[in-house]
């Protein structure tokens, strides 16, 4: 989600979304309940505590956050243990170092409880979505489209797609895209089009981490960036998105490798542009509901996602429930039982280390806040279109040491001056930092996107980033470094 770290099991199966779902069997285990209650309970006080302003409703996200990464902790793999180490670490040395560390922790706490609520809220959509035969449709006839417009198609269909689905759709797509190119006969061909089949899903997806607010790179980036909105920012964001989707349609076509022998018969797609109506309609849904309910209450968007999304996944549960014993409602209160008790405890490791890099972003950022200071460094002398330009390669290049962009941009955005001090619009910070965010998820072979793509792919996912995607990120960083800087410049 956003880039995210994760290991290459769980990349490949925790993120998938098929149509064959099925009920678990028997009662969840005591801990899947209550750590489900748990982050169910962080993201009503994550969202009580922005919609009232009441801090008490904070603090007991925090504490409720504590709780669940005591629960789930000692039994998640030992990489996610050792970010859970290295917090504890840091907050020991803020509780020794710095007067105001009672704060400090606070706001770490509060961001970790930030990401658990967003990561439970846009997770009902992707839920709702797996048990709908009108998704693997959708996909099913864009990964069937001729050569000369597949590409398009899958690219456009990676930002649908990625909007209900998350990392997701990356599986649906990917998965089907391996499987029509792996009815072709010659090898040859067959490999050509699973990797271009493959890139146009991924950078199609990536381009959404530029804008979409059901992703991290947007959540985060303006929950830590003062003043900053998605509604704000999105205008700006969306020509990033199309500047890496040109890029890529232009690069796939510019570069289409030559074949050694006569190029075999288009295939004839199944069904018509009308399969798309279903999911340009729920796109239709979400955007316009996210942007009403955020009109009408004045609320940040992200916050908005919380309670908007879960409710139109519900709603979209209990219509494939009509034909289901016991009725819609019935069938959306056994799907939304198991969501919690069983589903959630499915993504124990991904929560863990997503919240831990926020935490350990926000602590790591307090501590360094000093040492800057004692170092003279003023970040308000430079110019701010340099500042942003660096902020959009940072990212990416923090990706390819394995640094997940939640923490580098958690770490990051807290040292920043306001923006008023550089004289540009908080949003523009924005622009920067979900550019940057998009390069590190094409390229960066520690995230979800590559393991995803490597994996279905048959290559490794350091080949993916580097190789597949190398040129792809280079220059996609220099458009978007030209575009960041005429944006502020502008």
């Amino acid at each position: 989600m956003g880039g995210g770290g994760f290991g290459n099991s769980s990349a490949r199966g925790l993120w998938c979304c098929t149509s064959q779902r099925h009920e678990p069997d028997g009662p969840a285990p005591l801990i899947d309940r209550l750590s489900g209650v748990l982050l169910i309970a962080t993201t009503i006080l994550v969202f009580l505590a922005e919609a009232s302003g009441v801090r008490l409703y904070l603090l007991a996200a925090g504490a409720a956050v504590i709780l669940y990464l005591a629960l789930v902790a000692p039994g998640v793999h030992w990489s996610r243990q050792i970010f859970v180490a290295t917090g504890l670490g840091l907050f020991a040395a803020a509780a020794l170092t710095l007067p105001d560390w009672p704060a400090l922790a606070g706001r770490a706490l509060a961001s970790g409880a930030f990401i658990a609520a967003f990561f439970v809220a846009v997770g009902w959509l992707r839920n709702a979505a797996g048990t709908s035969p009108v998704i693997e449709r959708c996909g099913r006839f864009l990964a069937e489209q001729p050569p000369g417009r597949r590409y398009l198609a899958l690219t456009l269909g990676g930002q649908m797609f990625g909007l209900v689905l998350l990392y997701g759709a990356i599986s649906l797509l990917g998965s089907l895209a391996e499987s029509s190119a792996r009815r072709e006969s010659n090898a040859e061909v067959r490999a050509i089009r699973t990797r271009r089949m493959l890139l146009a899903v991924q950078r199609g997806f990536v381009t959404t981490l530029c804008w979409s607010p059901l992703t991290f790179s947007m959540a985060v980036s303006t929950s830590l960036v003062p003043d900053s909105s998605w509604t704000g920012a999105v205008g700006l964001c969306l020509i990033s998105g199309l500047i890496l989707a040109v890029l890529g349609w232009g690069m796939d076509a510019a570069f289409k490798p030559r074949l050694s022998g006569p190029r075999p018969p288009p295939r004839t797609p199944q069904g018509s542009w009308t399969e798309l109506k279903p999911l340009l309609l729920l796109l239709v849904l979400l955007m316009g509901g996210v942007g009403a309910l955020q009109a009408a209450t004045g609320l940040r968007a992200v916050y908005v996602v919380m309670i908007f999304v879960p409710v139109l996944s519900l709603s979209w549960i209990a219509l494939q429930g009509r034909s289901v014993p016991g009725g819609p409602l019935a069938h959306a209160a056994r799907r939304g039982a198991g969501y919690v008790v069983h589903d959630l405890a499915g993504y124990r490791s991904e929560i863990v280390l997503l919240v831990m890099a926020g935490f350990i972003g926000t602590l790591g950022s307090g501590l360094l806040a000093p040492l800057v200071a004692t170092a003279g460094l003023d970040l308000s002398a430079v110019p701010a279109w340099a500042l942003l330009v660096g902020l959009v390669w940072v990212v990416p290049v923090t990706g390819q040491l394995g640094m997940n962009p939640i923490l580098s941009v958690s770490l990051l955005a807290p040292l920043l001056p306001h923006a008023h001090e550089l004289g540009i619009s908080p949003n523009a910070i924005i622009l920067a930092f979900t550019a940057g965010w998009a390069l590190s998820g094409a390229s960066s072979p520690f995230t979800a996107t590559t393991l995803l793509v490597g994996a279905l792919g048959r290559v490794s996912a350091l080949h993916v980033g580097w190789k597949w995607n190398g040129a792809f990120t280079l220059v996609g960083g220099l458009l978007l470094s030209f575009w960041v800087a005429a944006a502020v410049l502008l």
